[in-house]
Protein backbone atom coordinates (compact mmCIF):
# COMPACT_ATOMS: atom_id res chain seq x y z
CA UNK A 1 0.00 0.00 0.00
CA UNK A 2 1.37 3.33 -1.09
CA UNK A 3 1.59 6.22 1.28
CA UNK A 4 -0.26 9.43 0.39
CA UNK A 5 1.80 12.56 0.14
CA UNK A 6 1.22 15.23 2.73
CA UNK A 7 -0.12 17.54 -0.03
CA UNK A 8 -2.74 15.00 -1.09
CA UNK A 9 -3.72 14.39 2.51
CA UNK A 10 -4.19 18.14 3.02
CA UNK A 11 -6.31 18.44 -0.11
CA UNK A 12 -8.52 15.53 0.93
CA UNK A 13 -8.96 16.96 4.41
CA UNK A 14 -10.02 20.34 3.02
CA UNK A 15 -12.53 18.68 0.69
CA UNK A 16 -13.96 16.64 3.56
CA UNK A 17 -14.29 19.63 5.84
CA UNK A 18 -15.93 21.69 3.09
CA UNK A 19 -18.70 19.11 2.83
CA UNK A 20 -19.42 19.15 6.56
CA UNK A 21 -21.46 21.62 8.55
CA UNK A 22 -18.86 22.68 11.07
CA UNK A 23 -20.24 24.10 14.30
CA UNK A 24 -17.98 27.14 14.10
CA UNK A 25 -19.08 28.11 10.52
CA UNK A 26 -22.84 28.81 10.52
CA UNK A 27 -24.55 29.78 7.19
CA UNK A 28 -25.10 33.52 6.64
CA UNK A 29 -28.42 34.59 8.20
CA UNK A 30 -31.29 35.29 5.81
CA UNK A 31 -32.04 38.93 5.15
CA UNK A 32 -34.52 40.41 7.59
CA UNK A 33 -35.26 43.57 5.59
CA UNK A 34 -35.35 44.61 1.97
CA UNK A 35 -35.54 48.00 0.28
CA UNK A 36 -38.12 48.69 -2.40
CA UNK A 37 -37.84 51.59 -4.82
CA UNK A 38 -40.90 53.53 -6.01
CA UNK A 39 -41.06 56.38 -8.50
CA UNK A 40 -44.27 58.41 -8.60
CA UNK A 41 -45.86 60.74 -11.14
CA UNK A 42 -49.04 62.81 -10.93
CA UNK A 43 -50.94 65.35 -13.02
CA UNK A 44 -48.93 64.68 -16.16
CA UNK A 45 -51.78 66.10 -18.28
CA UNK A 46 -50.40 64.82 -21.55
CA UNK A 47 -47.23 66.92 -21.39
CA UNK A 48 -45.16 64.63 -23.55
CA UNK A 49 -42.87 67.54 -24.46
CA UNK A 50 -40.71 69.50 -22.01
CA UNK A 51 -41.93 72.88 -20.76
CA UNK A 52 -40.95 75.67 -18.39
CA UNK A 53 -40.69 74.95 -14.69
CA UNK A 54 -39.72 77.25 -11.82
CA UNK A 55 -37.41 75.51 -9.33
CA UNK A 56 -37.71 76.92 -5.82
CA UNK A 57 -35.71 74.46 -3.76
CA UNK A 58 -35.18 74.28 -0.02
CA UNK A 59 -31.52 73.66 -0.81
CA UNK A 60 -30.94 76.12 -3.67
CA UNK A 61 -30.20 79.80 -4.15
CA UNK A 62 -33.73 80.87 -4.99
CA UNK A 63 -36.29 80.51 -7.75
CA UNK A 64 -35.00 79.92 -11.26
CA UNK A 65 -36.75 78.90 -14.46
CA UNK A 66 -35.64 75.80 -16.35
CA UNK A 67 -36.99 73.58 -19.10
CA UNK A 68 -38.05 70.30 -17.56
CA UNK A 69 -40.07 67.18 -18.25
CA UNK A 70 -40.81 65.52 -21.57
CA UNK A 71 -41.12 61.78 -22.09
CA UNK A 72 -37.59 61.62 -23.50
CA UNK A 73 -36.13 62.90 -20.21
CA UNK A 74 -38.47 60.79 -18.08
CA UNK A 75 -37.43 57.74 -20.08
CA UNK A 76 -33.74 58.55 -19.63
CA UNK A 77 -34.12 58.93 -15.85
CA UNK A 78 -36.10 55.72 -15.44
CA UNK A 79 -33.68 53.80 -17.63
CA UNK A 80 -30.80 54.89 -15.38
CA UNK A 81 -32.65 54.14 -12.16
CA UNK A 82 -33.71 50.70 -13.35
CA UNK A 83 -30.06 49.84 -13.93
CA UNK A 84 -29.61 50.46 -10.21
CA UNK A 85 -32.78 48.52 -9.34
CA UNK A 86 -34.49 46.45 -12.06
CA UNK A 87 -37.49 45.90 -9.75
CA UNK A 88 -38.26 49.61 -9.36
CA UNK A 89 -42.00 50.35 -9.54
CA UNK A 90 -43.36 53.40 -11.41
CA UNK A 91 -46.85 54.40 -10.18
CA UNK A 92 -49.20 57.35 -10.68
CA UNK A 93 -51.75 59.47 -8.81
CA UNK A 94 -54.11 60.47 -11.60
CA UNK A 95 -54.69 63.14 -14.27
CA UNK A 96 -52.15 61.54 -16.53
CA UNK A 97 -54.41 62.62 -19.38
CA UNK A 98 -56.94 65.41 -19.91
CA UNK A 99 -56.32 69.15 -20.02
CA UNK A 100 -53.43 68.24 -22.30
CA UNK A 101 -51.39 70.17 -24.86
CA UNK A 102 -52.63 69.88 -28.42
CA UNK A 103 -49.96 67.35 -29.39
CA UNK A 104 -51.74 64.85 -27.12
CA UNK A 105 -55.33 66.12 -26.87
CA UNK A 106 -55.85 66.23 -30.64
CA UNK A 107 -55.38 62.44 -30.65
CA UNK A 108 -57.67 61.70 -27.65
CA UNK A 109 -54.53 61.48 -25.47
CA UNK A 110 -53.62 58.13 -27.03
CA UNK A 111 -49.97 59.25 -27.47
CA UNK A 112 -49.77 59.87 -23.72
CA UNK A 113 -51.17 56.46 -22.85
CA UNK A 114 -48.63 54.96 -25.26
CA UNK A 115 -45.84 56.90 -23.57
CA UNK A 116 -46.88 55.66 -20.13
CA UNK A 117 -46.86 52.11 -21.48
CA UNK A 118 -43.30 52.57 -22.77
CA UNK A 119 -42.17 54.15 -19.49
CA UNK A 120 -43.29 51.01 -17.67
CA UNK A 121 -46.01 52.55 -15.52
CA UNK A 122 -47.55 49.80 -13.40
CA UNK A 123 -50.62 51.38 -11.89
CA UNK A 124 -52.33 54.74 -11.32
CA UNK A 125 -55.37 56.09 -9.57
CA UNK A 126 -57.88 57.79 -11.81
CA UNK A 127 -58.02 61.57 -11.61
CA UNK A 128 -60.98 63.79 -12.35
CA UNK A 129 -59.53 64.52 -15.80
CA UNK A 130 -59.57 60.84 -16.72
CA UNK A 131 -63.36 61.33 -16.79
CA UNK A 132 -63.31 64.42 -19.03
CA UNK A 133 -64.89 62.54 -21.94
CA UNK A 134 -67.05 60.33 -19.72
CA UNK A 135 -66.96 56.83 -18.29
CA UNK A 136 -67.20 55.04 -21.66
CA UNK A 137 -64.15 56.86 -23.02
CA UNK A 138 -62.18 56.15 -19.84
CA UNK A 139 -62.96 52.44 -20.18
CA UNK A 140 -61.89 52.56 -23.84
CA UNK A 141 -58.63 54.24 -22.92
CA UNK A 142 -58.03 51.49 -20.38
CA UNK A 143 -59.04 48.53 -22.53
CA UNK A 144 -58.39 49.77 -26.08
CA UNK A 145 -60.48 49.88 -29.22
CA UNK A 146 -61.88 52.61 -31.44
CA UNK A 147 -65.56 52.83 -30.37
CA UNK A 148 -65.46 56.31 -28.84
CA UNK A 149 -67.69 59.32 -28.14
CA UNK A 150 -64.88 61.29 -29.80
CA UNK A 151 -64.65 59.60 -33.22
CA UNK A 152 -62.89 62.63 -34.70
CA UNK A 153 -59.97 61.99 -32.33
CA UNK A 154 -59.99 58.30 -31.40
CA UNK A 155 -57.76 55.99 -33.43
CA UNK A 156 -56.63 58.91 -35.58
CA UNK A 157 -53.05 58.87 -34.31
CA UNK A 158 -52.82 55.20 -35.25
CA UNK A 159 -55.32 52.94 -37.00
CA UNK A 160 -55.51 50.74 -33.90
CA UNK A 161 -55.40 51.51 -30.19
CA UNK A 162 -54.48 48.77 -27.73
CA UNK A 163 -55.21 50.62 -24.50
CA UNK A 164 -53.27 51.14 -21.29
CA UNK A 165 -50.93 48.37 -20.23
CA UNK A 166 -51.01 49.82 -16.72
CA UNK A 167 -54.07 49.52 -14.50
CA UNK A 168 -56.24 52.46 -13.54
CA UNK A 169 -57.72 52.19 -10.02
CA UNK A 170 -60.97 53.67 -8.72
CA UNK A 171 -61.84 52.29 -5.28
CA UNK A 172 -64.33 55.07 -4.53
CA UNK A 173 -66.06 55.29 -7.93
CA UNK A 174 -69.04 52.97 -7.59
CA UNK A 175 -71.35 51.75 -10.34
CA UNK A 176 -74.86 52.34 -8.97
CA UNK A 177 -76.20 49.18 -10.63
CA UNK A 178 -73.53 46.63 -9.71
CA UNK A 179 -72.48 48.43 -6.49
CA UNK A 180 -68.90 47.60 -7.44
CA UNK A 181 -66.04 49.94 -8.36
CA UNK A 182 -66.07 51.02 -12.01
CA UNK A 183 -62.40 49.96 -12.17
CA UNK A 184 -60.41 47.78 -9.77
CA UNK A 185 -59.98 49.18 -6.28
CA UNK A 186 -56.41 47.93 -5.94
CA UNK A 187 -53.59 46.10 -7.66
CA UNK A 188 -50.93 43.95 -6.03
CA UNK A 189 -47.39 44.26 -7.36
CA UNK A 190 -44.41 42.22 -6.20
CA UNK A 191 -40.82 43.39 -5.79
CA UNK A 192 -37.95 41.67 -3.99
CA UNK A 193 -40.35 39.03 -2.74
CA UNK A 194 -42.70 41.55 -1.12
CA UNK A 195 -46.34 41.99 -2.07
CA UNK A 196 -47.30 45.66 -2.26
CA UNK A 197 -50.95 46.65 -2.61
CA UNK A 198 -51.65 49.93 -4.40
CA UNK A 199 -55.12 51.31 -3.60
CA UNK A 200 -56.38 54.13 -5.80
CA UNK A 201 -59.07 56.79 -5.38
CA UNK A 202 -60.11 60.11 -6.87
CA UNK A 203 -61.35 63.11 -4.92
CA UNK A 204 -64.92 62.66 -3.72
CA UNK A 205 -65.91 66.04 -5.17
CA UNK A 206 -64.85 65.05 -8.69
CA UNK A 207 -68.45 65.28 -10.02
CA UNK A 208 -68.32 69.06 -9.58
CA UNK A 209 -65.55 69.13 -12.18
CA UNK A 210 -67.15 66.77 -14.67
CA UNK A 211 -69.94 66.61 -17.22
CA UNK A 212 -72.91 65.16 -15.35
CA UNK A 213 -73.96 63.18 -18.41
CA UNK A 214 -70.52 61.61 -18.70
CA UNK A 215 -70.62 60.11 -15.21
CA UNK A 216 -74.31 59.20 -15.02
CA UNK A 217 -74.84 56.08 -12.94
CA UNK A 218 -71.64 56.55 -10.91
CA UNK A 219 -71.34 57.39 -7.24
CA UNK A 220 -68.19 58.94 -5.76
CA UNK A 221 -67.93 57.87 -2.12
CA UNK A 222 -65.70 58.91 0.77
CA UNK A 223 -62.05 58.29 -0.10
CA UNK A 224 -60.87 57.01 3.29
CA UNK A 225 -63.85 54.69 3.66
CA UNK A 226 -63.21 53.20 0.22
CA UNK A 227 -59.52 52.69 0.99
CA UNK A 228 -59.94 51.16 4.45
CA UNK A 229 -62.53 48.64 3.28
CA UNK A 230 -59.93 47.02 0.99
CA UNK A 231 -57.51 46.05 3.76
CA UNK A 232 -59.22 42.92 5.16
CA UNK A 233 -59.38 41.38 1.68
CA UNK A 234 -55.75 42.30 1.01
CA UNK A 235 -54.56 40.84 4.31
CA UNK A 236 -56.22 37.53 3.40
CA UNK A 237 -53.97 37.54 0.34
CA UNK A 238 -50.86 37.89 2.50
CA UNK A 239 -50.32 41.60 1.88
CA UNK A 240 -48.90 43.76 4.65
CA UNK A 241 -47.54 46.73 2.66
CA UNK A 242 -50.19 49.21 1.52
CA UNK A 243 -49.65 52.32 -0.62
CA UNK A 244 -52.45 54.78 -1.30
CA UNK A 245 -52.55 56.55 -4.67
CA UNK A 246 -55.09 59.33 -4.26
CA UNK A 247 -55.99 62.08 -6.67
CA UNK A 248 -56.59 64.64 -3.97
CA UNK A 249 -54.04 67.08 -2.63
CA UNK A 250 -53.07 69.89 -0.36
CA UNK A 251 -50.81 72.90 -0.09
CA UNK A 252 -47.90 73.93 2.08
CA UNK A 253 -45.64 76.90 2.64
CA UNK A 254 -42.66 74.53 2.57
CA UNK A 255 -40.57 74.06 -0.57
CA UNK A 256 -41.37 71.17 -2.89
CA UNK A 257 -38.29 69.22 -1.75
CA UNK A 258 -38.29 70.09 1.95
CA UNK A 259 -37.92 66.90 3.95
CA UNK A 260 -40.63 66.03 6.50
CA UNK A 261 -42.64 69.20 5.96
CA UNK A 262 -45.23 69.71 8.68
CA UNK A 263 -47.39 72.48 7.25
CA UNK A 264 -49.59 70.57 4.83
CA UNK A 265 -53.19 71.79 4.67
CA UNK A 266 -56.13 71.00 2.43
CA UNK A 267 -58.65 68.21 1.82
CA UNK A 268 -56.12 65.39 1.63
CA UNK A 269 -55.08 65.93 5.26
CA UNK A 270 -58.53 64.97 6.54
CA UNK A 271 -58.48 61.86 4.35
CA UNK A 272 -55.05 60.78 5.57
CA UNK A 273 -56.04 61.14 9.23
CA UNK A 274 -58.90 58.66 8.74
CA UNK A 275 -56.79 55.93 7.13
CA UNK A 276 -55.96 52.59 8.76
CA UNK A 277 -52.72 52.87 10.81
CA UNK A 278 -51.11 50.18 8.66
CA UNK A 279 -51.00 52.61 5.72
CA UNK A 280 -47.69 54.46 5.97
CA UNK A 281 -47.38 56.01 2.50
CA UNK A 282 -49.88 58.23 0.67
CA UNK A 283 -49.03 59.45 -2.84
CA UNK A 284 -51.23 62.40 -3.82
CA UNK A 285 -52.06 64.61 -6.78
CA UNK A 286 -54.57 67.20 -7.99
CA UNK A 287 -53.19 70.36 -6.33
CA UNK A 288 -50.14 70.58 -8.64
CA UNK A 289 -47.88 71.35 -5.67
CA UNK A 290 -44.81 69.30 -4.81
CA UNK A 291 -44.24 68.29 -1.19
CA UNK A 292 -42.70 65.63 1.06
CA UNK A 293 -44.75 65.92 4.23
CA UNK A 294 -45.53 64.04 7.40
CA UNK A 295 -49.15 63.68 8.59
CA UNK A 296 -49.74 61.54 11.68
CA UNK A 297 -46.35 59.88 11.13
CA UNK A 298 -47.24 58.94 7.54
CA UNK A 299 -45.30 60.08 4.52
CA UNK A 300 -47.53 62.12 2.20
CA UNK A 301 -45.98 63.08 -1.13
CA UNK A 302 -46.74 64.83 -4.39
CA UNK A 303 -44.35 65.56 -7.23
CA UNK A 304 -45.39 68.30 -9.66
CA UNK A 305 -47.61 68.63 -12.70
CA UNK A 306 -46.54 68.11 -16.29
CA UNK A 307 -43.74 65.63 -15.58
CA UNK A 308 -41.47 68.40 -14.33
CA UNK A 309 -40.66 66.43 -11.16
CA UNK A 310 -40.72 62.76 -10.20
CA UNK A 311 -40.73 61.60 -6.58
CA UNK A 312 -38.35 58.78 -5.60
CA UNK A 313 -39.39 56.81 -2.54
CA UNK A 314 -37.48 54.08 -0.70
CA UNK A 315 -39.45 51.67 1.48
CA UNK A 316 -37.61 49.47 3.95
CA UNK A 317 -39.79 46.42 4.59
CA UNK A 318 -39.50 43.90 7.43
CA UNK A 319 -39.81 40.47 5.80
CA UNK A 320 -41.05 38.68 8.88
CA UNK A 321 -43.99 40.99 9.52
CA UNK A 322 -44.35 42.18 5.91
CA UNK A 323 -44.61 45.75 7.16
CA UNK A 324 -42.94 49.07 6.39
CA UNK A 325 -40.19 49.98 8.82
CA UNK A 326 -38.75 53.08 7.19
CA UNK A 327 -39.59 55.52 4.40
CA UNK A 328 -37.37 58.01 2.59
CA UNK A 329 -38.27 60.29 -0.30
CA UNK A 330 -36.68 62.85 -2.60
CA UNK A 331 -37.76 65.01 -5.53
CA UNK A 332 -35.97 64.77 -8.88
CA UNK A 333 -36.34 67.64 -11.33
CA UNK A 334 -36.53 66.25 -14.86
CA UNK A 335 -33.96 68.41 -16.67
CA UNK A 336 -32.53 67.07 -19.92
CA UNK A 337 -28.95 65.82 -20.06
CA UNK A 338 -28.74 64.48 -16.50
CA UNK A 339 -29.01 60.86 -17.67
CA UNK A 340 -27.95 58.94 -20.79
CA UNK A 341 -30.66 59.13 -23.44
CA UNK A 342 -33.28 56.42 -23.90
CA UNK A 343 -33.37 55.76 -27.69
CA UNK A 344 -36.80 54.13 -27.41
CA UNK A 345 -38.42 57.22 -25.91
CA UNK A 346 -36.53 59.59 -28.20
CA UNK A 347 -37.88 57.72 -31.22
CA UNK A 348 -41.43 57.69 -29.87
CA UNK A 349 -41.40 61.45 -29.19
CA UNK A 350 -40.05 62.09 -32.69
CA UNK A 351 -42.87 59.97 -34.13
CA UNK A 352 -45.55 61.93 -32.26
CA UNK A 353 -44.06 65.26 -33.30
CA UNK A 354 -43.84 64.26 -36.94
CA UNK A 355 -47.40 62.97 -36.94
CA UNK A 356 -48.72 66.15 -35.32
CA UNK A 357 -46.57 68.97 -36.68
CA UNK A 358 -48.45 69.89 -39.85
CA UNK A 359 -51.87 70.01 -38.13
CA UNK A 360 -50.60 72.01 -35.16
CA UNK A 361 -48.66 74.51 -37.25
CA UNK A 362 -51.65 75.56 -39.35
CA UNK A 363 -52.05 79.35 -38.96
CA UNK A 364 -55.41 80.57 -37.65
CA UNK A 365 -55.40 84.35 -37.23
CA UNK A 366 -53.40 87.34 -36.07
CA UNK A 367 -53.83 88.83 -32.59
CA UNK A 368 -53.45 92.44 -31.49
CA UNK A 369 -50.80 91.40 -28.91
CA UNK A 370 -48.05 88.74 -28.70
CA UNK A 371 -49.89 86.81 -25.97
CA UNK A 372 -53.13 86.86 -24.01
CA UNK A 373 -52.65 85.79 -20.39
CA UNK A 374 -54.91 83.63 -18.22
CA UNK A 375 -53.50 85.18 -15.02
CA UNK A 376 -56.30 86.74 -13.02
CA UNK A 377 -55.99 90.24 -11.55
CA UNK A 378 -57.19 91.03 -8.03
CA UNK A 379 -60.67 91.70 -9.36
CA UNK A 380 -60.85 88.08 -10.56
CA UNK A 381 -60.76 88.90 -14.27
CA UNK A 382 -58.21 87.83 -16.88
CA UNK A 383 -57.43 89.05 -20.38
CA UNK A 384 -57.79 85.50 -21.70
CA UNK A 385 -61.11 85.08 -19.91
CA UNK A 386 -62.43 88.20 -21.61
CA UNK A 387 -61.38 86.91 -25.01
CA UNK A 388 -62.77 83.39 -24.63
CA UNK A 389 -66.08 84.59 -23.11
CA UNK A 390 -66.49 86.96 -26.06
CA UNK A 391 -65.83 84.09 -28.47
CA UNK A 392 -68.40 81.89 -26.73
CA UNK A 393 -70.94 84.72 -26.87
CA UNK A 394 -70.27 85.26 -30.58
CA UNK A 395 -70.94 81.56 -31.22
CA UNK A 396 -74.21 81.86 -29.31
CA UNK A 397 -75.47 85.04 -31.00
CA UNK A 398 -77.52 83.12 -33.61
CA UNK A 399 -79.29 81.47 -30.67
CA UNK A 400 -80.19 84.82 -29.08
CA UNK A 401 -77.16 85.00 -26.78
CA UNK A 402 -76.81 88.11 -24.58
CA UNK A 403 -74.37 87.09 -21.83
CA UNK A 404 -71.65 84.42 -21.79
CA UNK A 405 -69.88 82.88 -18.82
CA UNK A 406 -66.62 80.89 -18.93
CA UNK A 407 -64.93 78.92 -16.15
CA UNK A 408 -61.19 79.31 -15.61
CA UNK A 409 -60.54 75.58 -15.40
CA UNK A 410 -61.50 75.10 -19.05
CA UNK A 411 -58.71 77.45 -20.15
CA UNK A 412 -55.47 75.56 -19.63
CA UNK A 413 -52.74 77.90 -20.84
CA UNK A 414 -52.04 81.42 -22.08
CA UNK A 415 -52.83 82.08 -25.72
CA UNK A 416 -49.40 82.50 -27.29
CA UNK A 417 -48.45 83.48 -30.84
CA UNK A 418 -45.67 82.90 -33.33
CA UNK A 419 -43.95 85.65 -35.34
CA UNK A 420 -46.22 88.47 -36.36
CA UNK A 421 -48.58 87.76 -33.46
CA UNK A 422 -50.06 84.88 -35.44
CA UNK A 423 -51.89 82.09 -33.58
CA UNK A 424 -51.56 78.51 -34.80
CA UNK A 425 -54.15 75.76 -34.43
CA UNK A 426 -51.92 74.08 -31.84
CA UNK A 427 -51.65 77.22 -29.72
CA UNK A 428 -55.42 77.68 -29.75
CA UNK A 429 -56.03 74.03 -28.89
CA UNK A 430 -53.55 74.35 -26.03
CA UNK A 431 -55.92 76.92 -24.47
CA UNK A 432 -59.14 74.88 -24.93
CA UNK A 433 -58.24 71.19 -25.14
CA UNK A 434 -61.46 69.63 -23.84
CA UNK A 435 -63.75 70.06 -26.83
CA UNK A 436 -66.71 71.25 -24.74
CA UNK A 437 -69.73 72.43 -26.72
CA UNK A 438 -71.74 75.66 -26.59
CA UNK A 439 -75.21 75.69 -24.96
CA UNK A 440 -77.80 78.48 -24.91
CA UNK A 441 -80.41 78.81 -22.14
CA UNK A 442 -82.74 81.29 -20.45
CA UNK A 443 -82.14 82.55 -16.91
CA UNK A 444 -84.03 85.24 -15.02
CA UNK A 445 -82.16 88.18 -13.56
CA UNK A 446 -82.65 86.87 -10.03
CA UNK A 447 -81.07 83.56 -11.06
CA UNK A 448 -78.09 85.41 -12.53
CA UNK A 449 -77.55 87.18 -9.20
CA UNK A 450 -77.76 83.85 -7.36
CA UNK A 451 -75.32 82.36 -9.86
CA UNK A 452 -72.78 85.11 -9.22
CA UNK A 453 -73.07 84.63 -5.44
CA UNK A 454 -72.31 80.90 -5.85
CA UNK A 455 -68.77 81.77 -6.91
CA UNK A 456 -67.70 82.12 -3.26
CA UNK A 457 -69.38 79.03 -1.81
CA UNK A 458 -67.02 76.67 -0.01
CA UNK A 459 -63.96 78.79 -0.77
CA UNK A 460 -64.19 77.87 -4.43
CA UNK A 461 -63.23 81.40 -5.44
CA UNK A 462 -59.73 80.53 -4.20
CA UNK A 463 -59.38 77.21 -5.97
CA UNK A 464 -61.22 77.97 -9.21
CA UNK A 465 -61.44 81.77 -9.38
CA UNK A 466 -64.40 83.82 -10.53
CA UNK A 467 -66.11 83.03 -13.81
CA UNK A 468 -65.12 85.15 -16.78
CA UNK A 469 -67.84 87.20 -18.47
CA UNK A 470 -68.50 88.55 -21.95
CA UNK A 471 -68.59 92.10 -23.35
CA UNK A 472 -71.42 94.29 -22.16
CA UNK A 473 -71.87 92.45 -18.85
CA UNK A 474 -70.34 93.79 -15.65
CA UNK A 475 -70.68 93.72 -11.87
CA UNK A 476 -68.89 94.68 -8.65
CA UNK A 477 -68.21 92.60 -5.56
CA UNK A 478 -67.22 93.37 -1.98
CA UNK A 479 -64.54 91.11 -0.40
CA UNK A 480 -65.64 92.22 3.08
CA UNK A 481 -69.25 91.16 2.65
CA UNK A 482 -70.59 87.83 3.86
CA UNK A 483 -70.88 84.85 1.53
CA UNK A 484 -74.22 85.13 -0.19
CA UNK A 485 -74.03 88.92 -0.20
CA UNK A 486 -70.80 89.58 -2.09
CA UNK A 487 -72.41 91.16 -5.16
CA UNK A 488 -72.87 94.92 -4.80
CA UNK A 489 -76.58 95.80 -5.19
CA UNK A 490 -77.52 97.38 -8.53
CA UNK A 491 -73.99 96.76 -9.92
CA UNK A 492 -75.00 93.88 -12.20
CA UNK A 493 -75.32 95.51 -15.60
CA UNK A 494 -75.94 94.56 -19.21
CA UNK A 495 -74.78 97.30 -21.57
CA UNK A 496 -74.91 99.78 -18.72
CA UNK A 497 -78.48 98.95 -17.69
CA UNK A 498 -79.14 97.11 -14.39
CA UNK A 499 -80.57 93.64 -14.93
CA UNK A 500 -84.12 93.11 -13.68
CA UNK A 501 -84.93 90.20 -11.38
CA UNK A 502 -88.00 89.10 -13.34
CA UNK A 503 -86.58 89.70 -16.83
CA UNK A 504 -85.37 86.70 -18.83
CA UNK A 505 -81.90 86.79 -20.38
CA UNK A 506 -80.32 84.47 -22.94
CA UNK A 507 -77.18 82.91 -21.47
CA UNK A 508 -74.36 81.17 -23.37
CA UNK A 509 -72.06 78.66 -21.63
CA UNK A 510 -70.26 75.41 -22.36
CA UNK A 511 -72.02 72.11 -21.74
CA UNK A 512 -69.74 71.60 -18.73
CA UNK A 513 -71.23 74.59 -16.92
CA UNK A 514 -74.69 73.94 -18.34
CA UNK A 515 -74.77 70.61 -16.50
CA UNK A 516 -73.76 72.21 -13.18
CA UNK A 517 -69.99 71.87 -13.41
CA UNK A 518 -67.89 73.35 -10.57
CA UNK A 519 -70.92 73.32 -8.31
CA UNK A 520 -72.98 75.97 -10.11
CA UNK A 521 -76.45 74.62 -9.38
CA UNK A 522 -78.26 77.47 -11.15
CA UNK A 523 -77.17 76.56 -14.68
CA UNK A 524 -79.08 73.22 -14.78
CA UNK A 525 -82.27 75.24 -14.05
CA UNK A 526 -81.96 77.16 -17.32
CA UNK A 527 -85.01 76.96 -19.58
CA UNK A 528 -85.41 76.69 -23.37
CA UNK A 529 -82.00 75.12 -23.77
CA UNK A 530 -80.39 74.85 -27.19
CA UNK A 531 -77.50 72.42 -27.69
CA UNK A 532 -75.64 74.14 -30.52
CA UNK A 533 -73.07 71.39 -31.13
CA UNK A 534 -70.41 74.10 -31.61
CA UNK A 535 -67.14 73.18 -29.91
CA UNK A 536 -65.51 75.85 -27.74
CA UNK A 537 -62.25 75.58 -29.70
CA UNK A 538 -64.13 76.19 -32.95
CA UNK A 539 -65.91 79.16 -31.40
CA UNK A 540 -62.55 80.62 -30.42
CA UNK A 541 -60.80 80.12 -33.75
CA UNK A 542 -63.82 81.38 -35.73
CA UNK A 543 -63.94 84.49 -33.54
CA UNK A 544 -60.22 85.18 -34.04
CA UNK A 545 -60.55 84.80 -37.81
CA UNK A 546 -63.58 87.12 -38.04
CA UNK A 547 -61.91 89.77 -35.89
CA UNK A 548 -58.85 89.76 -38.12
CA UNK A 549 -60.97 89.87 -41.26
CA UNK A 550 -62.81 92.89 -39.84
CA UNK A 551 -59.49 94.66 -39.34
CA UNK A 552 -59.79 94.51 -35.54
CA UNK A 553 -57.53 91.67 -34.32
CA UNK A 554 -58.68 90.25 -30.98
CA UNK A 555 -56.78 90.13 -27.72
CA UNK A 556 -55.62 92.56 -25.06
CA UNK A 557 -52.69 92.59 -22.66
CA UNK A 558 -54.86 93.54 -19.68
CA UNK A 559 -58.42 92.68 -18.56
CA UNK A 560 -61.11 95.10 -19.68
CA UNK A 561 -62.60 95.83 -16.24
CA UNK A 562 -65.85 93.89 -16.49
CA UNK A 563 -65.47 92.62 -12.92
CA UNK A 564 -64.67 95.16 -10.19
CA UNK A 565 -63.54 94.45 -6.65
CA UNK A 566 -64.29 97.11 -4.05
CA UNK A 567 -61.23 98.26 -2.17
Amino acid sequence: MKKMSSALIGTALIATLAGCALPWRQPAPAAKEVELQLVTINDFHGNIEASKYVIDSAYGLGPRTVTAGGIDTLGAALQAWRKEDPELLLVGAGDLIGGSPAISSMWADEPTIGAMNLLGLKVSSVGNHEFDAGRLELLRQQKGGCASPRPEKACQFSATYEGAKFQYLAANVIDMVTRKPLLPAYKIEQARGVKVAFIGTVLRDAPEKLLASGIAGLEFIDEAEAINRQLPELRKQGVGVFVVLIHQGGRTTDKFDQQDCSHLTGPVVDVVKKLDPAIRLVVTGHSHRGYLCKVDDRLVTQSDMGGHVLSRITMKVDLASQSVRELRASQEVMTAGRWPTDPKMDAYLAQVRERSSSALARPVARLAVPSVLREKHDDGESALGDLVADAILAAGRPYGGQIAFMNNGAMRQDLETTSGNRVTAGQALYVLPFGNTVVAMNLRGLQIRELLEQQWLGGRDITRGLMQVSEGFSYSWDPRAAIGSKIVPDSVMLHGVPIENDTTYRIIVTNFLAEGGEGFSVFPLGRNRAETGIRDIDALTDYLVKREQAGKPAGRSEPLGRIKRLQ
